[in-house]
Formats: C-alpha cells, sequence, structure tokens
C-alpha cells in the first residue's frame, strides 16, 4: 500500500496562497487517481480536487478558479496551489490515492491510501 506524506499547511491571512505537497512512497501507475479533501471542524470531509493518471482534473465549485492541482513527472508528488484564500478553506487537508472508478473520484470511498493531513488555517 502506497504511503502518503502531506507538507505545505500553515496559518495565513485571507487573500493569501499556499501550496499543499503530498508525496507518494513509490510511483503512481494503473488507473490511479491522486485527490484532495478537506475537513473543517464539525463538518465531514469533502472533496476539494483531483488528477488522475490521464492528466484529466476535477475541482469542488468552492475552489474552482482559485485552486489548482498538478503532478510532477515523475508522478511521485502532487500539488494543490491554493490562492486566494478565503476563511471558509480553513480546514484539515488530507491527500488520497486510489484507482477510483469515474464516479467514484469525489468520494472519500473511492480511495484506499491517506495521508495524516495537515492544517490550513486563514484568518482575517
Amino acid at each position: 500500500q502506497v504511503q502518503l506524506t502531506e507538507s505545505g499547511g500553515g496559518l495565513v491571512q485571507a487573500g493569501d496562497s499556499l501550496r499543499l505537497s503530498c508525496a507518494l512512497s513509490r510511483r503512481a501507475f494503473d488507473n490511479y487517481a491522486m485527490t484532495w479533501f478537506r475537513q473543517a471542524p464539525g463538518k465531514e470531509r469533502e472533496f476539494v480536487s483531483a488528477i488522475r493518471y490521464n492528466g484529466y482534473t476535477y475541482y469542488a465549485d468552492p475552489v474552482k478558479g482559485r485552486f489548482t492541482i498538478s503532478r510532477d513527472n515523475a508522478k511521485t508528488t502532487v500539488y494543490l496551489q491554493m490562492n486566494n484564500l478565503k476563511i471558509e478553506d480553513t480546514a484539515v487537508y488530507f491527500c488520497a490515492f486510489g484507482n477510483p472508478i469515474l464516479r467514484q473520484i469525489r468520494t472519500a470511498q473511492g480511495y484506499k491510501s491517506w495521508g495524516q493531513g495537515t492544517q490550513v488555517t486563514v484568518s482575517s
């Protein structure tokens, strides 16, 4: 099972930017997806963004136009560039890896491997 390690979280002000990284313990192959979820206090874990093996990307509506997901050529690291951060983006951000079928891309059930999470706090 692949291991995931997130980094890049922190405390920023509204309007600032952060870049999260998620390092995989091995190169990704087959029909994989590398995905970010987040969980705010008292709320359920929610989908943020995903990138599939073919380069297709997916975004949740609240982050479209502000967040960008990408990966390195070695397919061992996925990034989440977060611009124009808002207070409502405050959450623990989790990286996930798996081989979900298309309709499971945005659901936690589609992923077997998870990182430990990294805290993102946006203040006013």
